[in-house]
């Protein structure tokens, strides 16, 4: 079975937030906060402590993106759940697998790793 894993476009005043990846796969590149999951967690908590240990936010995960498969979209080979989230709380600053992390204006991102560029079109359609 593939690693699973989920992504969190954490949205507010058209900013999205995006972390500076400290390992590889895409060291040294922007992408969305996200990790693996736990045996024990849902994919929605998943995407809520990933967030808060790579953004230093509280999440609220507010709906699903979609389900990102595509053998390209990461070296490993992992399925990732997006989803949207909405800050409710914490002060940003990056954290575990993040070097930094940063709001962005929607139409003014940096050159994304993974497949995030995809995610992202997508949830601004959800917006």
């Amino acid at each position: 079975m593939r690693p699973f894993v989920t992504d969190a476009v954490i949205v507010r005043n058209g900013g999205i937030v995006l972390i500076l990846r400290k390992n590889e796969p895409f060291k040294g590149k922007w992408a969305l906060p996200g990790g693996f999951a736990e045996a024990d967690e849902t994919a929605e908590q998943c995407c809520a402590r990933e967030a808060l240990e790579e953004t230093g936010l509280s999440v609220r995960v507010k709906r699903l993106i979609g389900v990102f498969s595509g053998p390209e979209r990461d070296p490993r080979g992992t399925v990732a759940a997006a989803y949207l989230c909405e800050a409710v709380g914490g002060e940003l600053k990056g954290g575990d697998d993040a070097k930094a992390a940063e709001w962005f204006p929607r139409d003014k991102l940096p050159e994304l790793g993974f497949d995030h560029s995809r995610i992202i079109e997508k949830a601004k359609r959800l917006l």
